[in-house]
């Protein structure tokens, strides 16, 4: 497993973002790291998005890697559903879900058993 530093200011105020003008869907996408931070958001073609899920297409995944996922819950409870925890085990060890009204303190990350893990946020 990779060891990560934490997540770009930017990439989680994209996340936000992208999450409030999804709204009142959910969204979903993979998280890519560079230089042990997470700094990118893949979008998979696609992928289907509704008011209660959002579903991956991981078939459609090209051949890179990426360190978990990142999806929004729009009803704002920040924790992992047994459909999110079945997503996590395959797409790997860092999993951020944010919930309305995403916001720089409406947003946690888990690990692939779904236990929250600390992710600091980096500057820069």
């Amino acid at each position: 497993m990779k060891k990560i530093r934490g997540i770009a200011r930017g990439t989680l105020e994209f996340i936000l973002e992208v999450s409030k003008s999804s709204y009142p869907n959910e969204f979903a996408g993979l998280l890519q790291v560079e230089d042990s931070i997470i700094t990118e958001v893949l979008f998979l073609p696609g992928t289907e998005s509704g008011d209660s899920s959002a579903m991956l297409k991981l078939f459609m995944m090209p051949n890179i890697s990426t360190v978990g996922s990142v999806h929004s819950h729009p009803k704002g409870i920040i924790k992992p559903s047994v459909a999110d925890l079945q997503m996590f085990g395959k797409t790997g060890h860092y999993h951020i879900i944010v919930g309305y009204p995403y916001d720089l303190q409406s947003w946690k990350c888990f690990n692939a058993e779904g236990e929250e893990r600390d992710l600091k946020i980096i500057e820069g």
